[in-house]
């Protein structure tokens, strides 16, 4: 049996990301002008090595933008999969990270040193982004059996799914990485996911 393989992305550059970064979660951030560009280079990249059957995506902007930049280099519209929004912040949101860490200090150690024991104030735990980002990948397999789907998320959900897919805690949170635009290639062959590429992002360096 052909294996399912989903082309997990993350979302392009926002002015949220950039120096000063903002806590952005389900605060609905545009792309940049940057992060356009590096939408397009990940178009490109995807429909020089995967032909894709479908492209689905987290319903906020920044996320749909990149989606639909994918789609519509092979023909596609974005589908929204709402397992795939970001982890809500609650009231971290709209803050910087200087900021954060003067408001709620030991909230911010705990995040960096045990990110499974957080439940933001306002917002979400990472076991509840992993419960329906799972949840949203296994009904994309589920959907299309045999082919090669496209999934557009954010770097929480995408660091959360990997640690699923290799069957780590999210208290290994921090030891994945995800960068804008970054490419994953996981597949799955009906008994167990297997990941083929992770934080992919030689495609937005600029050849010479």
């Amino acid at each position: 049996m052909r294996p399912v393989t989903i082309i997990l992305v993350r979302h392009g550059q926002t002015a949220w990301n950039e120096p000063g970064e903002r806590i952005r979660g389900r605060s609905d951030v545009p792309l940049s002008e940057e992060g356009r560009a590096q939408a397009r280079a990940t178009a490109r990249a995807l429909a020089a090595r995967w032909p894709l059957s479908a492209v689905y995506s987290s319903p906020l902007s920044r996320a749909m933008e990149t989606a639909r930049a994918i789609a519509e280099a092979q023909g596609l519209q974005p589908q929204p999969l709402e397992g795939l929004l970001d982890l809500s912040f609650g009231e971290w949101e709209g803050f910087t990270i200087p900021e954060i860490q003067e408001r709620y200090p030991d909230l911010w150690r705990a995040w960096r040193e045990a990110p499974h024991t957080v439940h933001f104030p306002g917002g979400e735990s990472l076991a509840a982004v992993r419960e329906r980002a799972v949840a949203a990948l296994e009904e994309t397999v589920r959907r299309h059996p045999g082919e090669t789907v496209a999934l557009v998320a954010h770097r929480v959900v995408n660091q959360v799914l990997l640690c699923a897919v290799l069957d780590l805690g999210n208290d290994h949170f921090w030891h994945v990485a995800q960068d804008t635009c970054a490419i994953n290639q996981i597949e799955w062959n009906g008994k167990f996911y297997r990941l083929v590429l992770m934080n992919d992002t030689c495609h937005l360096t600029p050849t010479p």
